[in-house]
């Protein structure tokens, strides 16, 4: 019954991993067969920069979610941790969201070369959350300014009500 849970999340996230594994080989199998087999006839040494260009973006987030995934164990064979749970967001759910939208984008460039530029989500979206991030440094403007009538008492009569001390009653015998 020890270290039930770390079974549980080892499993998980080699289920896990197998479906990112499948979905990864799927969608290459599907692009080179139609593009290369089918639309022979149109593919470029564009085409073969694309189909680099997406193997190195599924290899690189699947490494790395391969190595959260990987448990650890002690000396003696015993499991100590079962990899880091994969349903959880922050990092793990940003490189989720790059083995779909690369997916997304090999699947779809077949029908057109157009959704490329669906590539530029990525960077956008770092960018969203690095000026997010950024923002927190910088110094605010007055918010005296921005301060209405009511604001402003309520926070002079929590001022007021702090400044007061505090009387603590206490019994004598």
């Amino acid at each position: 019954m020890a270290n039930q849970g770390a079974k549980k999340r080892k499993e998980e996230n080699a289920r896990h991993m197998e479906k990112l594994r499948r979905l990864i080989i799927a969608c290459n199998v599907i692009y080179i067969v139609v593009r290369m087999l089918i639309y022979h006839s149109s593919f470029t040494w564009k085409h073969w920069m694309g189909l680099v260009l997406t193997s190195v973006a599924y290899a690189l987030p699947y490494q790395q979610l391969a190595s959260m995934a990987k448990p650890s164990y002690a000396e003696d064979g015993d499991l100590l941790d079962g990899g880091f749970d994969m349903s959880t967001g922050g990092i793990c759910g940003y490189l989720h969201d790059i083995i779909y939208i690369t997916s997304f984008v090999q699947i779809m460039s077949i029908l057109s070369g157009k959704f490329w530029y669906t590539y530029l989500v990525i960077p956008a979206f770092g960018a969203y959350q690095s000026f997010g991030f950024i923002r927190g440094f910088l110094p605010q403007g007055s918010e005296g300014d921005t301060e209405d009538e009511k604001t402003r008492k309520k926070r002079e009569k929590m001022e007021r009500k702090a400044s007061r001390g505090k009387f603590v009653k206490t019994r004598t015998r």
